[in-house]
């Protein structure tokens, strides 16, 4: 059985879809540069969208390093601690968010230190 051809196209659908896949794989070559597919903001690109927003919490800057990260930690889990600031649900409601924010750039940095370059 002969292979539909399109109308206007004097080519089978088979060589059209052919060639549509290989520009499809040429063109997704773009891709290889990312590291990730959930990078979508200001940066390198090496950072995930949570990571983004965990150094926003902590008010760094995206380029900002591990050494960076675990100073502003301290800063500011001391200032919004709950024992420094008995009955104080903000200040505990941003303990929690710094905490968290911390975790994420924990094993973030855990895991770029175990993957191999």
């Amino acid at each position: 059985m002969r292979p539909a051809r399109l109308r206007g196209t004097g080519r089978s659908a088979r060589a059209q879809i052919a060639q549509q896949q290989g520009s499809e794989q040429r063109d997704a070559g773009g891709f290889a540069e990312a590291k990730h597919y959930g990078w979508g903001g200001p940066g390198d690109g090496s950072r995930s969208r949570d990571e983004m927003r965990a150094l926003g919490v902590l008010e760094l800057e995206p380029d900002a390093d591990f050494a960076e990260v675990r100073a502003a930690w301290r800063r500011l889990a001391k200032a919004n601690h709950p024992d420094t600031n008995p009955n104080d649900a903000e200040a505990a409601a941003r303990f929690q968010a710094v905490q968290a924010a911390y975790d994420v750039l924990r094993v973030a940095e855990e895991a770029r230190e175990w993957r191999p370059s």
